[in-house]
């Protein structure tokens, strides 16, 4: 069987929605972070991380407290809440599920250490794929309900026109009772399949996703504007250059050709027009990044690992250390001054 690596962590957003479900079901739960060796203190920071082992643990002691096998939707009902800034900013970069689908956060990125959700067509339905990074966990009920009870809050919540699951595969043996699946995920459950996945239309690939209105727009959408709004470039050209990397930043993999590509042109073309105007490609990029990470910090909803993703770094370390270079100080420190 393969073995749970020692090194594998998981951010505290996850941890704490564990525990913000065990308290409303009536589990101990001081006395059972203390059992496996969890400070709750440091479940305030968003930026911690716990073995994926202490992890396991506490959710195993908090649904047995609460005779609940059902925790984890419970669990990704919260986490689903707690990620609505993430899926607030999407809808400013992505027009149609499809978009979003290419730019689909990852989870090894949000969560930490625990799997992949992979998007795949099949026929005349798109299947949302979870993929544990521990195999054996295929076969509990744990993470297959946290994700796939996530994903379909978030699929479901995109666009104007709704996406309900159509059907919905579990890697896990037939549970007692149905209940909560049945009202999560529909009457179309298939159990002890090879994955755990959903099934959404296909035709919904093409439904475009709500756009923000009002303040709450606004505050998101503050540092495109500061980028794009009052003080867009005057140069059309780099204006397009900016709006360009604004749209493909959480993809990540930012490079010339890719810009080039989405403006029509070629790289040499590219190069040679920022050229005459006496700048480089990299020296843009720096400075959107740059720019767009002192605004994203000023909003205590998004944590430095989104801020990091929003940027199309691959990491939180990466992200730092680039901060560090453009600023001189880490960005958490950055943050508390």
């Amino acid at each position: 069987m393969q073995q749970l690596d020692s090194n594998w962590s998981i951010y505290s957003p996850l941890v704490s929605s564990i525990v913000q479900a065990g308290e409303q079901l009536g589990a101990p739960v001081d006395a059972l972070l203390k059992k496996v060796n969890i400070d709750k203190q440091l479940l305030k920071s968003p930026e911690h991380r716990f073995s994926v082992a202490q992890v396991f643990e506490l959710f195993e002691l908090t649904a047995s407290f609460t005779n609940r096998s059902d925790l984890g939707i419970y669990v990704g009902r919260i986490l689903y809440i707690n990620c609505l800034n993430l899926q607030l900013y999407m809808s400013t970069v992505c027009r149609t599920f499809r978009e979003y689908v290419n730019l689909i956060p990852s989870q090894l990125r949000i969560n930490g250490d625990i799997g992949e959700v992979v998007m795949k067509a099949e026929n005349q339905f798109v299947r949302l794929e979870w993929h544990p990074l521990w195999q054996p966990s295929a076969q509990q009920r744990f993470l297959s309900d946290i994700v796939l009870t996530m994903s379909a809050a978030i699929v479901n919540s995109l666009c104007l026109l709704p996406i309900p699951v159509e059907q919905a595969h579990f890697s896990y043996n037939k549970p007692e009772s149905l209940t909560l699946l049945r009202t999560t995920f529909g009457d179309k459950l298939h159990f002890v399949q090879g994955v755990s996945c959903l099934y959404f239309s296909r035709d919904s690939l093409n439904y475009p996703l709500t756009r923000l209105n009002g303040d709450l727009n606004s505050t998101l959408t503050r540092p495109v504007d500061h980028l794009f709004g009052e003080q867009q470039p005057k140069d059309s050209l780099i204006s397009q250059i900016h709006q360009t990397l604004s749209r493909l930043l959480p993809q990540g993999d930012i490079n010339i050709d890719r810009v080039a590509a989405e403006l029509n042109m070629s790289r040499r073309t590219l190069q040679r027009r920022l050229s005459e105007r006496d700048t480089q490609f990299l020296q843009i990029l720096q400075q959107i990044r740059s720019d767009l990470a002192i605004k994203y910090l000023s909003d205590e909803r998004l944590s430095v690992t989104e801020i990091a993703f929003m940027l199309g770094y691959r990491d939180q370390g990466s992200f730092s250390t680039a901060f560090k270079s453009w600023h001189g100080m880490a960005p958490i420190e950055y943050r508390f001054r």
